[in-house]
């Protein structure tokens, strides 16, 4: 029943009061920012850089004072983009960290509703065990981690072992499905052969007769570099992408859908001396820089990378690359939301049209400042 309206209060302003108490509002009274047309949108954030050579200097110290343990401690540096505050996360969506093992180390089990990957960056001998499988890991491997899937790392080589992770870890949170669970031994029992989805769906267009495998969740959990490298060069004889020059995305084995549901993953090369054309999209990219030195113009802002550097680039940011070497190849690998944009049919792409097709370069990139 409706409060009796006092002499000086309109009828609209009792309609309102009285919505309010039963928790309504009026669309028509809020006046929140216009929507952007596709046009006027920009970028959300700042893009970000993290360069490798600050790094590799904090793992070391890391190395010396994190001693994992029983209690499931990670020997992790996360990439924070200061602009995404108060998430604490590369981009809105889509984490990164870098992680190192040590010799003779066991990072134990554990598991949560977040999907991880990793992206080998340096060392060998070490395994990655997910749930009964082990797999192993050498620079420029891609390992998936489904999420609440048990998994743990064992370094059986004699340097430390490094990585890339990246997560989905700011969307779960955002849906409030983030769970987690240590497992109560040092690692998850290894029942099937080491390697062995890489055994059974390793070779790409074939698989075993009998496999019934379903789902959105690639059943092959490693992608070797050296098919991946062997790929990126014989696609470079005979087709590129003038937005993104040698352009792979690694790809559920039987059903060529994106290997996760939340986090694509592509691997790209420029070839030497190559500049991409500019285009901005709705989904985020974060990039390692795997191999060779190059330039990335976000939103007219230079921003030169080495080889180890890490790069987030938000959405509908315009973006472009340039290989700065007349000599050598520079290899990208990097993670995407572009299956939960495409599954939500969110995804936009855009080239840009004017100046043919290279923005104006209006300033370089300060870490300090994000530009």
């Amino acid at each position: 029943m409706a409060v009796e309206q006092s002499p000086a209060e309109s009828p609209m302003e009792a309609f309102y009061r009285d919505i309010s108490a039963k928790s309504f509002d009026a669309l028509w009274r809020r006046h929140g920012p216009p929507t952007p047309t596709a046009d006027e949108v920009k970028a959300l954030y700042q893009p970000h850089l993290w360069r490798w050579q600050d790094v590799e200097p904090f793992l070391y110290r890391a190395m010396e004072l994190v001693k994992p343990s029983h209690e499931d401690q990670r020997r992790v540096l996360t990439l924070d983009n200061p602009s995404v505050n108060p998430m604490h996360a590369a981009t809105h969506t889509i984490s990164g960290a870098v992680q190192v093992v040590l010799p003779g180390e066991t990072a134990p089990s554990h598991r949560h509703t977040m999907a991880a990957i990793r992206f080998v960056i340096k060392g060998k001998g070490a395994i990655t065990f997910i749930d009964a499988e082990g797999c192993t890991m050498t620079p420029g491997d891609l390992i998936l981690t489904p999420g609440w899937t048990w998994h743990g790392h064992v370094n059986q080589g004699d340097a430390p072992m490094i990585w890339m992770d990246s997560l989905d870890v700011p969307l779960v949170s955002m849906l409030r499905h983030g769970l987690y669970e240590d497992y109560p031994d040092q690692l998850f029992p290894a029942t099937k052969p080491i390697d062995d989805s890489l055994h059974r769906y390793g070779r790409g267009h074939l698989k075993p007769v009998w496999d019934k495998t379903e789902g959105p969740i690639s059943p092959l959990l490693s992608f070797p570099w050296e098919q991946t490298e062997r790929a990126l060069h014989e696609l470079a004889q005979s087709d590129q992408s003038p937005f993104d020059d040698v352009a792979f995305e690694y790809t559920h084995p039987t059903t060529g859908g994106h290997v996760l549901p939340t986090i694509g993953c592509w691997i790209q090369m420029l070839r030497p001396g190559v500049k991409t054309l500019a285009h901005r999209h709705s989904n985020v990219s974060l990039y390692h820089m795997f191999r060779g030195s190059g330039s990335t113009i976000v939103d007219g802002v230079q921003i030169d990378w080495e080889e180890g550097d890490f790069l987030a680039v938000p959405p509908y940011a315009w973006h472009e690359h340039h290989n700065r070497s007349t000599s050598d190849e520079a290899v990208m690998f990097s993670t995407n939301d572009i299956p939960v944009m495409e599954s939500l049919n969110l995804l936009r792409e855009q080239p840009y049209l004017q100046h043919g097709g290279h923005q104006p370069i209006t300033g370089q990139y300060s870490a300090s400042t994000g530009a």
